[in-house]
């Protein structure tokens, strides 16, 4: 390939992470950080990592929409790839990759399915367009473009102008319960300060790893 993927190379500051300024409580610390990546476009794109039946690992970026003493909540169609990968097999990964802040934090853990009454209501504040696609999508499944076109004109002309959309029961919502947090900071020389949280029993202990 034309492009020498080995010179590229960015230089981190060297603010740090210092261990006294970390709370005990890693989802104070992620709200503090999320609350500083706002600057960015979309700082709510996480990455879901999920695992087949036969092991087989995949990712894919989803927007985080509710942030809870629970953990991190999403939505999505359960019937798609990631929606039944958590539901065969809750273990998953999520990573949050804030690079023009030098931050990054990953979350393990494991997928729990929100309440009925959760998704309904969130389903109701999305815009009606993603509404009608939510229905008219069959996510991950191999289909043609006049397929799709076709499916949403049905669904468009289902839910008359002024009705409102309902949530299809295939649509749901997961929140993501950590066991494990990292916080990663870039720094110079490549020493970057990395700090995981990890629960045990009731409380959450802190450790620095290696860069």
């Amino acid at each position: 390939m034309a492009d020498d993927f080995a010179a590229l190379r960015a230089e981190y500051s060297d603010t740090g992470l210092n261990e006294a300024d970390l709370p005990p409580d890693p989802l104070t610390l992620f709200s503090s950080w999320f609350d500083e990546a706002r600057v960015l476009p979309e700082p709510n794109a996480m990455v879901v990592a999920t695992v087949s039946g036969d092991g087989q690992p995949s990712a894919r970026t989803v927007l985080l929409k509710a942030l809870d003493d629970r953990g991190f909540s999403f939505f999505t169609n359960l019937q798609s790839h990631k929606g039944s990968e958590l539901r065969d097999n809750p273990k998953c990964a999520l990573l949050f990759p804030w690079h023009p802040l030098q931050r990054q934090v990953r979350v393990e853990g494991r997928a729990q399915l929100l309440d009925r009454d959760e998704v309904t209501a969130y389903f109701a504040t999305r815009p009606r367009g993603a509404q009608l696609g939510a229905i008219a999508s069959p996510q991950s499944q191999v289909v043609t473009a006049e397929e799709l076109q076709r499916s949403y004109a049905e669904a468009e002309g289902h839910f008359e102008r002024g009705t409102e959309v309902t949530a299809p029961l295939r649509w749901g919502g997961f929140v993501v319960v950590p066991e494990r947090m990292e916080f990663w900071q870039g720094r110079a020389n490549r020493m970057h300060d990395r700090w995981r949280y990890r629960r045990d029993g009731g409380a959450w202990v802190r450790e620095r790893l290696a860069p």
